[in-house]
C-alpha cells in the first residue's frame, strides 16, 4: 500500500514546474513552516560516487488563504535559526511509528 504524499507543484524563473514533498510542518514564534524536499532526485540517484548523497532542503512559510495554503520564502532574517531548528527535528529522528514516511531511520 503506497501512502499518501504531501506534494507541492513550484515553478522556476523560467517557468519550469518543479514537485517538492512535504516532510515536516513545524511553527516558529506563532508562524507555521514546512520543511520540503524533492525525494524524486534520491529516487533517481544510482548510489555510486559521494558516499553521502545530500538533497537539497527547502524551508517555506506556510500562509493560509481560505482552504488553500501557500508557500512562500521565510523571511532571510530568521533563515538561520530556522536552519537549525530543522536539522535539529531531523537529526533527533521521529516520534511516529516504523510505518511513516518521514524519511528517518527507525
Amino acid at each position: 500500500m503506497e501512502e499518501e504524499r504531501d506534494v507541492v507543484t513550484f515553478a522556476d524563473d523560467e517557468g519550469n514546474e518543479f514537485e517538492l514533498d512535504v516532510i515536516d510542518y513545524f511553527e516558529y514564534e506563532g508562524q507555521e513552516y514546512a520543511v520540503l524536499m524533492d525525494l524524486s532526485a534520491e529516487d533517481e540517484y544510482d548510489g555510486e560516487g559521494d558516499e553521502e548523497h545530500e538533497q537539497d532542503v527547502y524551508i517555506m512559510r506556510v500562509v493560509v488563504n481560505g482552504e488553500t495554503e501557500e508557500f512562500l520564502p521565510a523571511d532571510e532574517d530568521k533563515m538561520e535559526i530556522l536552519a537549525s531548528i530543522v536539522e535539529e527535528r531531523m537529526s533527533s529522528g521521529c516520534e511516529c511509528d516504523e510505518d511513516c514516511d518521514c524519511g528517518c531511520d527507525h
